[in-house]
């Protein structure tokens, strides 16, 4: 009677003991995740408290840039509700297709590899009706499931604020290099942009630096410059909140047109001054390989 009651007890602590299914599959979607994090070197999450600033514009030439300098690159956009990386870069009606081994990213050229949700609507018009758990699914799968193959950089494009996504980005990607902070000059939009920051503090995301955009208008015609957003308030709040200032990006009437017509900024103007300023951004995403050989151990 004894060891048959032992043999019950026994029973009963195996079938606790043993994972559910569910936990199983959260077990193997944290091994994909680890193992295709570990493929790419520098993890950047492109972030911005205020939306109409410019932040896919940005990320998107940051991504090419640093193509155009041999870099293998990861362009992730994770903008559910408003998806515009596959206008910007000419991509639109590509369709998304998966193999065994799992998602396939998008080619644009031979360095630069794109996800976004815009491959899977069935049309532009598509309205994405989603709560949080299926948007931090859907963040999931892009960062486990695509199958980048080795990177240098995966830039990640955020939507505006502070919500989910950028959320569950920070919150899955442990060893993330940090956050690049785009904003304009006006404090409408600094107030807001504030807020991001102080988001990466919350969730131990490194700032990278802060990127004014639409910094100053310089007319195509006369050379003059026009403060339509006012300048410098990005670089002034960035003094404020003790965050470093990377560059500030000049309004240009063919930046708007690159974007409209899915021709890269950078890649088609590459010897111009906003060209340039991207360069200077970039210089310091170059710098992340000797910035963490100097880093000391545990920091």
């Amino acid at each position: 009677m004894g060891n048959e009651q032992e043999c019950k007890t026994h029973e009963i602590q195996t079938k606790h003991t043993l994972p559910t299914r569910e936990e199983i599959e959260e077990i193997r979607g944290e091994l994909a995740l680890q193992d295709t994090m570990a493929r790419i070197k520098h993890k950047v999450i492109v972030l911005s408290g205020k939306g109409g600033v410019g932040k896919s514009t940005v990320a998107t030439n940051i991504a090419v840039a640093l193509s155009a300098k041999g870099q293998k690159v990861g362009l992730m956009d994770i903008d559910i509700h408003g998806p515009s990386i596959p206008k910007m870069l000419g991509l639109e009606g590509c369709a998304l297709r998966g193999s065994e081994t799992g998602l396939i990213p998008i080619v644009y050229s031979n360095n630069l590899r794109v996800i976004s949700i815009g491959f899977i609507l069935r049309s532009q018009n598509d309205a994405v009706i989603w709560r949080a758990p299926l948007k931090h699914k859907l963040v999931r799968d892009f960062l486990a499931d695509v199958q980048w193959g080795e990177l240098d950089y995966l830039i990640i494009d955020s939507p505006p604020g502070t919500g989910d996504e950028p959320l569950s980005v920070a919150q899955m990607i442990k060893d993330a290099d940090g956050a690049l902070i785009v904003t304009t000059p006006q404090d409408v939009a600094l107030i807001d942009v504030r807020k991001a920051i102080m988001f990466c503090r919350h969730v131990k995301l490194s700032i990278l630096g802060v990127i004014e955009n639409m910094s100053g208008f310089v007319c195509p015609h006369g050379g003059k410059t026009v403060d339509i957003f006012k300048t410098g308030g990005g670089e002034s709040m960035a003094s404020d909140m003790g965050v470093p200032f990377l560059r500030r990006i000049p309004l240009e009437p063919k930046i708007v047109e690159a974007g409209d017509s899915g021709r890269p900024y950078y890649q088609y103007n590459c010897e111009s001054e906003t060209a340039k300023a991207f360069n200077k951004v970039i210089e310091s995403l170059l710098l992340l390989d000797s910035s963490k050989e100097k880093a000391p151990s545990g920091e």
